[in-house]
């Protein structure tokens, strides 16, 4: 895999995703190879690293960023009753773009 598969494939459109919520700086959309029965990453469309790369410029993005995962959340728990958000960072890190990961339910592949 890329260093970023979010610029470079989903932001780029080689790689089509479902879209859940959109904004001007916002993507959130049904992960392309899914973890759990519900799976839904969130991202900013300008690249930033990660959540410890952000600067203080960074914070109206955040925010926004933020609304839009506390969006999709919202609508994860009305229709299954529960949710986590997941971000990872250093080594955890596979893409390295911020991203966060909205999921329930059970993992599909146990590792």
């Amino acid at each position: 895999m890329s260093e970023d598969f979010y610029c470079e494939e989903v932001l780029s459109g080689r790689t089509p995703v479902q879209k859940v919520l959109e904004t001007d700086n916002v993507l959130a959309f049904h992960h392309t190879r899914p973890f759990y029965p519900v799976h839904i990453v969130t991202i900013p469309k300008r690249h930033i690293p990660s959540l410890i790369t952000l600067e203080e410029g960074d914070n109206a993005l955040l925010i926004e960023l933020m609304d839009i995962v506390k969006k999709v959340a919202s609508q994860v728990v009305s229709e299954h009753g529960a949710c986590k958000m997941i971000t990872n960072l250093g080594e955890y890190q596979d893409s390295k773009h911020l991203h966060f990961h909205i999921i329930f339910g059970k993992p599909l592949i146990k590792s």
